[in-house]
């Protein structure tokens, strides 16, 4: 082994500092700088020269006496340290750096000599890293909210492609359905109540781009105002109580997809604005959070309420009525399409009797025009609830009507007199009410017939002002 004279061994240390492929400092107790090499003025952008009189507050974003101190003794008692920290450079510009600390005694006096790297590169390479896991997480998270929503789907009872009929009024909405269900655009569904609102956006979404992620479907007048907030944008855990668990809402459910708002004149003011908010720019914070989220969302809106008359009265914002109606889609009453009675009739007989079990081959023509002949306030709804307790009591295989349902002796509406979709709603829940001798809840009452929550039912009659007085009975 070779070995250098003292002279020469510190040239040997000196040329191998200089040259060392990391910045090595030296500085006192109290932080003046005393040496460094080419590559420490190199990363911190100083000419070598300009480095002396400097202390490591200078050349450090973090550093203060208080820390300063509290690493000196580490390394005293430990022998070294390693840390990150972010450094300044001459230019004022910041850089994450690693470091490694150790402490030596000349001329009895204590210095500290620390190694450190820009570890720029690294972090950059750490946090698209991260980011890559976070999206990864978050469609993980999405895909189980997306599971759990189908799930929660699977039970229920549609049909999605079998919007059934050939009539006129029916393929002008068709033709619509076609012409604005591949684009992004906001669509407003205006229709009675049981006009098959619900079909017509399911046709919607199917026919579009967003069809391998889910319709997500929220009805504001089936839920109580503290709770839509909650429902459509989800809340964080302690946002309010009983919130035990953190819950996504129904927009973060339908992202990438479609989400059906029914009863979209239901909705309280308070919670408007918000909704406005998601609708322009796919923002939204769920209750308890600061965090905003982002989503991109097809808005498929319904109601049977006139929103412009409303939001002439303040009862709905104008600008969220018109950031809705942008594509109006009218869906027809049954006592405009008369002429799909029949082919509704077939398919809803064999729908129920293979349910049920029952075998029915015959439609008696004398039955087709009684359905014919009646007005349906109901709409599909009512005409769906009156085949399926028909199918039930039919005999023989025979399809025979109910006989409470009366079509001649039932007040029919002029099909050249049109009156307002509140007054349809009135008149269709009277009549639910009388065939039932005004029982709301429980089986056979006028909730279960009409398929309402009779909570809501309720709040629907108050707000229509019905009472049982007003009949007579």
């Amino acid at each position: 082994m070779k070995c250098f004279d003292q002279s020469v061994e510190h040239l040997f240390s000196h040329i191998t500092t200089e040259k060392a492929p990391v910045g090595i400092l030296w500085h006192d107790r109290a932080g003046n700088l005393v040496r460094w090499n080419q590559e420490a003025a190199r990363l911190l952008g100083y000419p070598q020269d300009e480095l002396s009189g400097l202390t490591v507050f200078d050349i450090d974003a973090v550093f203060d006496v208080k820390m300063l101190n509290e690493l000196w003794d580490k390394v005293f008692s430990e022998g070294v340290a390693f840390f990150e920290s972010t450094q300044k450079r001459k230019d004022g510009s910041l850089y994450p750096a690693e470091l490694v600390t150790v402490m030596f005694t000349f001329d009895e006096q204590e210095y500290s000599c620390t190694f450190f790297l820009d570890v720029t590169k690294r972090k950059k390479a750490e946090q698209k890293l991260h980011q890559a896991l976070a999206e990864l997480e978050e469609a993980k998270q999405q895909l189980t909210r997306e599971n759990v929503y189908l799930k929660e789907e699977i039970g229920q009872s549609y049909n999605s492609h079998n919007i059934i009929g050939d009539s006129k009024a029916l393929n002008e909405v068709l033709v619509r359905v076609n012409q604005v269900a591949k684009t992004k655009a906001t669509v407003l569904l205006l229709g009675e109540t049981g006009t098959g609102k619900e079909l017509i956006a399911r046709a919607i979404h199917e026919s579009s781009d967003r069809q391998s992620k889910p319709l997500v479907k929220v009805n504001c007048a089936t839920l109580p105002a503290t709770l839509i907030e909650s429902e459509l944008f989800g809340h964080e855990k302690g946002a309010f109580t009983g919130a035990i668990t953190s819950k996504a809402g129904k927009f973060e459910l339908a992202d990438k997809g479609t989400l059906f708002l029914d009863e979209i004149g239901e909705m309280p003011l308070e919670l408007q604005a918000k909704l406005l908010r998601v609708l322009q720019d796919g923002e939204f914070e769920r209750l308890g959070s600061e965090q905003t989220k982002r989503v991109d969302v097809r808005i498929i809106a319904a109601t049977n309420r006139e929103l412009k008359k409303l939001s002439t009265v303040g009862k709905f914002r104008e600008d969220l009525y018109y950031r809705l109606n942008v594509f109006l889609i009218l869906c027809p009453p049954l006592r405009n399409r008369k002429e799909d009675i029949p082919l509704l009739l077939s398919y809803f007989v064999r729908k129920f009797a293979k349910e049920i079990g029952r075998k029915i081959t015959v439609i008696p023509d004398e039955e087709i025009q009684k359905l014919i002949s009646y007005d349906w306030p109901g709409n599909l709804r009512e005409f769906q609830n009156i085949i399926e307790s028909s199918v039930i009591t039919s005999m023989n295989g025979v399809f025979t009507l109910e006989t409470w349902f009366n079509p001649s002796g039932t007040q029919a509406t002029s099909s050249q007199t049109i009156t307002s979709l509140e007054d349809n709603e009135r008149a269709h829940i009277i009549r639910a009410l009388e065939a039932t001798e005004w029982k709301v809840s429980g089986e056979k009452g006028a909730a279960e017939i009409l398929e309402m929550n009779p909570q809501t039912l309720t709040s629907r009659m108050k707000k229509l002002g019905i009472k049982r007085s007003q009949t007579g009975t």
